[in-house]
């Protein structure tokens, strides 16, 4: 594919525009109807996925199939120890491969190496096949899901990458911000997080989030300009005083930060519709075994 236009956000960041990649990604969601998903890695099924229960806190339940590959070429361990520009890195061979979530559209890659209490502990998904999230009681489920089974903390390769992490040297994880699930699933270092876990530290990552294009970020201001005016036409009515004028340089300001962020602002993930429907997903489920309480 032609490469992306960057732009820079400065150290460890930047907004991939990718190009030439219209239609549905290589690495997509599908839906079957209001509570079955489908991850699907080009033409092969890599995760069932089905909601259980109603109202605001249903439970997705999952199985992950064994056909997910990396689509990034495995890191030598000599690049690792290199000074290396890890988001640069890591979207020019994302606009090289095949199997990613990229398609037109702005993507941001940035260093991400805080995260909340639980995300890499509680909320990271060490069951094989299969697996539970709770997608929105008490704020969402905000874990990390492997899309291939881990390897344990002392196969050879998780050895290795382990010094690596003891010496500081250890590339970071690709995730992918999915939104639907409030987390993120990993595409590429499944071993490197295992080495980082083993050695008691919070995985250093590389976060991949699609972001506004500029009819959605026109948009976006807009509706957030409206608001604004609204708000300061109020505060206009009311009598003069320091505290109005407290106020409207608060407005002013938080209208302008808010300006700043939406260019960059998350945008939800699509789920164009799995060809045939829940038959077909049925059927998948079928082949894996598949089951959910209550099936």
């Amino acid at each position: 594919m032609n490469r992306g236009r960057r732009e820079l956000l400065g150290p460890g960041r930047l907004v991939l525009q990718v190009q030439d990649r219209p239609g549905p990604s290589t690495l997509r969601f599908e839906s079957a109807g209001d509570d079955r998903l489908l991850l699907r890695q080009e033409e092969r099924p890599v995760l069932l996925g089905r909601s259980v229960g109603g109202g605001c806190c249903p439970d997705l339940y999952l199985h992950r199939l064994d056909d997910y590959r990396s689509p990034l070429p495995p890191l030598p361990s000599t690049s690792m120890r290199s000074a290396v520009n890890w988001p640069h890195r890591y979207a020019r061979r994302l606009e090289e491969a095949e199997g990613t979530p990229l398609r037109d559209g702005r993507w941001e890659l940035s260093t991400r190496t805080v995260f909340q209490p639980g995300v890499w502990t509680e909320d990271f998904v060490r069951d094989w096949p299969g697996g539970r999230l709770g997608l929105y009681c008490g704020g969402g489920w905000h874990g990390v899901l492997p899309l291939r089974r881990l390897s344990p903390p002392g196969a050879p390769r998780v050895k290795a990458y382990r010094k690596h992490a003891r010496d500081g040297t250890l590339a970071p994880v690709l995730i992918w911000w999915v939104d639907y699930l409030d987390g993120w699933l990993i595409l590429d270092g499944h071993d490197r997080a295992v080495a980082s876990l083993a050695e008691d530290r919070i995985p250093e990552c590389v976060e991949l989030t699609r972001v506004s294009g500029e009819e959605e970020w026109r948009r976006e201001v807009a509706e957030v300009t409206d608001v604004h005016e609204r708000r300061m036409a109020r505060l206009a009515r009311r009598p003069a005083g320091p505290g109005i004028d407290r106020q409207r340089a608060t407005l002013e300001r938080a209208y302008a930060d808010t300006l700043a962020t939406l260019p960059y602002s998350a945008v939800p993930t699509r789920f164009p519709p799995l060809p045939g429907g829940p038959a077909a997903w049925d059927a998948l489920a079928a082949r894996a075994v598949f089951q959910c309480p209550g099936d």
